[in-house]
């Protein structure tokens, strides 16, 4: 009973800071499209910008994902939001030592032989705190923020009343099952117990691949809203490139990236959901530590098998089978003049898969050119009605782009063509169930809602 009470009294909270944030889109957006009053809609998205920055908890997560979703908010709000960077205040010594023995008891300082006061990293969600096991294992332990179950709940709230003020202005691409799908994965990235089978996985998945190094979650120190893990040595990819690395140190790292975002995906079905710069670090042979499993999706076999089919159809400019992929999609009622709309964006997606040859992820001049395409697919799809994506297309593309961007910031110059057929030679959507359906079972993950 106390601890429904905190929850409730946590969201009201929760909604006082944000409503006004959220409330004043709104506004903005009715104002101007009923009585046509023009607003400063930059100015406007800095300032929610600076408010949830301030705030520890999802929605600013959720706003950059949904920077990269055409037309899921305002381009105004969305380049602005896109500049978010999860990165909260840390909690106090006092507040951690409190919430650890939460978790893990009164006499949980005895657990550890060290335990650094001072958090290593600061997040959405939580925080990292190293230490090390009293037969020397050094760990990263992130604890959870407090009251974030009621946090994410106000949060989706306003995300809600966001997206359906939008939808009732521009409804070019209904986002009803985008709402769906990001509910689903934020309230999944509350539970650490979720998140360590998750890492279990991914430590499957990836055994014996020696560019990618995967942590390991340590059972008897963790718990639903604490998460232990074995500590990965390594250096921020973002700090490394400021400091200069060669051409080849940079295609050696972004290869140790494809291969831990598509393995697992061609091989089990399965994507990490956050494909940005904070989630990868730099070993010092340049392989990679993939880093945060909170946000991890499992596809049905013939959705992975739809992509290889549109890859192919933009491939022989066969339309046939790209409704057939569309369809695996779960796209519904797609005209071919849709279908050709749709493939625009496709053939950015996939147009590095295609050059059989040594080359940068993307050559166009402009680094706007992705969102450039985007909002030509936009304004032709709004002309022809608009579409509705299923809640499944909404971590791929956003993975695509996100992984894309990585792949520009790193400058690699690679045979992506050649690496990429490597990779799905020989697929077979029934042998992939079975790997996935063992790898499931055997890392102990939930059933993906």
């Amino acid at each position: 009973m106390n601890e429904d009470k905190s929850n409730i009294f946590g969201e009201v909270r929760r909604m006082a800071r944000t409503s006004g944030a959220v409330g004043g889109i709104a506004a903005r957006l009715a104002g101007q499209r009923v009585f046509g009053i023009k607003t400063n809609k930059e100015a406007h998205a800095g300032d929610l910008k600076a408010i949830l920055g301030g705030l520890k908890g999802p929605l600013m997560k959720v706003a950059q994902l949904l920077s990269t979703i055409p037309d899921a908010l305002p381009a105004e709000y969305a380049s602005e939001l896109a500049q978010l960077q999860a990165n909260a205040p840390p909690m106090g010594w006092s507040f951690v030592r409190r919430r650890m023995a939460g978790e893990l008891g009164v006499d949980w300082q005895s657990k550890f032989a060290t335990f650094d006061q001072e958090a290593a990293a600061a997040a959405s969600l939580g925080q990292v705190h190293r230490g090390t096991l009293h037969d020397g294992t050094e760990i990263a332990a992130k604890l959870q923020y407090p009251d974030m179950a009621s946090t994410v709940e106000a949060d989706l709230k306003q995300l809600r009343l966001a997206m359906s003020v939008y939808k009732r202005i521009e409804s070019t691409i209904n986002t009803d099952d985008v709402y769906t799908e990001l509910a689903e994965r934020l309230r999944e990235e509350l539970d650490y117990r979720r998140e360590a089978a998750q890492m279990r996985l991914y430590g499957q998945m990836l055994a014996g691949d020696e560019l990618v190094s995967v942590p390991k979650p340590i059972e008897s120190h963790s718990t639903g809203r604490l998460l232990t893990m074995t500590w990965l040595e390594g250096r921020g990819l973002q700090s490394r490139l400021d400091e200069g690395m060669a051409l080849e140190e940079r295609n050696r790292l972004a290869t140790a990236i494809f291969h831990a975002w598509y393995l697992p995906l061609y091989r089990f079905g399965v994507i990490h959901g956050d494909p940005h710069l904070g989630n990868y670090q730099v070993r010092a042979d340049n392989g990679l530590n993939l880093l945060d499993y909170g946000t991890i999706r499992v596809f049905p076999p013939k959705f992975v098998r739809g992509v290889i089919d549109l890859y192919e159809s933009i491939r022989d400019e066969d339309m046939d089978r790209a409704h057939h992929a569309y369809e695996q999609w779960g796209f519904g009622g797609l005209t071919r003049e849709k279908m050709e709309i749709l493939n625009q964006w496709a053939r950015f997606i996939y147009e590095p898969l295609l050059d059989d040859r040594v080359r940068l992820i993307q050559e166009h001049g402009s680094p706007d050119y992705g969102r450039q395409v985007a909002e030509k697919v936009h304004a032709e799809l709004k002309r022809t009605g608009g579409v509705r994506p299923p809640r499944e297309f909404v971590l791929m593309d956003r993975s695509a782009v996100g992984l894309g961007s990585v792949f520009l910031r790193l400058k690699a110059e690679l045979n992506w063509a050649r690496m990429f057929q490597e990779m799905v030679e020989g697929f077979d959507a029934d042998e992939l169930a079975a790997r996935q359906s063992a790898a499931l079972i055997e890392a102990g993950v939930p059933p993906t809602v």
